[in-house]
């Protein structure tokens, strides 16, 4: 689509160039016009687009998206315990202050 519309942008741009040299002799001085792309080159490119997404895929990507959203904000509700409780590492017995770690 993207790329049907700058085609379309450019052959406008192409055509505007040819009446204005038929209209008038090319000055050295003139500037080149810098064609856009605007609405009606997607518009018009659109029409010549097609679906290339199936029923089925539109299907299954909803059915990903809903799964997606229910899973979203899992861990909302984690916390850790308010109480150390001894780890079942093999670290029993050391002392868990960390403040001296990098001293």
């Amino acid at each position: 689509i993207c790329q049907r519309a700058c085609k379309l942008a450019i052959r406008e741009l192409i055509e505007k160039e040819q009446q204005r040299n038929e209209q008038t002799a090319m000055d050295s001085d003139e500037s080149n016009p810098i064609s856009e792309i605007h609405r009606g080159h997607f518009e018009e490119a659109m029409r010549f687009a097609r679906r290339s997404v199936s029923d089925d895929d539109i299907r299954d990507y909803e059915m990903f998206s809903q799964t997606l959203r229910q899973s979203r904000g899992f861990g909302s509700q984690f916390r850790f315990p308010d109480q150390q409780q001894p780890s079942q590492g093999g670290h029993r017995g050391q002392n868990n202050d960390d403040g001296d770690l990098y001293d």
